[in-house]
């Protein structure tokens, strides 16, 4: 795995030879009503923050353990440099890793520059989002991106698919 964030971060360009490299992220906020109908569709940059860095860095190492990113969550406030505001947990909102969060490496420059996190909320009462991230355990954890946006109202029966993506260029 080691091998692999390596070869993720700094490719093959220039012969694999980067002398410097900066992450930025986007994220995707699909959502859709009941019956399918499309009720949001943007895309917004985010930020990375200094403890999602750090944790990245000890990804690199074999004497500094890192725990990888594999959870999404959404809430209803605004996140700080650690942690969402108000971290959804009732309808339909909780943290989603594991199984539900397909990660996968994804070409935006060069080849496999991205790492990118999809999945699907679905909804079983109202809340007002406003903000998301990837963190590295399901409750808790390191939060490696976050973004905080205009209120997105989700309804009963409302699917929220959410596509993070992170860039190393």
């Amino acid at each position: 795995m080691k091998n692999n964030i390596f070869e993720f971060l700094f490719g093959n360009k220039n012969n694999g030879m980067v002398d410097s490299f900066k992450l930025r992220g986007e994220v995707n906020y699909l959502l859709k009503d009941k019956f399918g109908n499309i009720k949001a569709n943007r895309t917004i940059k985010n930020t990375i923050t200094s403890l999602g860095k750090a944790e990245l860095a000890g990804l690199l190492l074999i004497d500094v353990s890192g725990t990888a990113f594999d959870y999404i969550a959404i809430g209803t406030g605004t996140p700080s440099a650690t942690a969402l505001g108000a971290e959804a947990t009732t309808n339909g909102g909780a943290r989603r890793g594991g199984a539900n969060v397909t990660g996968s490496r994804i070409t935006t420059t060069t080849t496999n520059d991205t790492a990118q996190f999809v999945t699907t909320f679905t909804f079983t009462g109202a809340l007002a989002l406003t903000e998301e991230g990837i963190f590295n355990a399901s409750s808790g954890g390191t939060m490696l991106a976050s973004q905080n946006f205009s209120v997105l109202n989700v309804a009963d029966a409302d699917t929220l698919t959410i596509t993070h993506k992170i860039v190393v260029s």
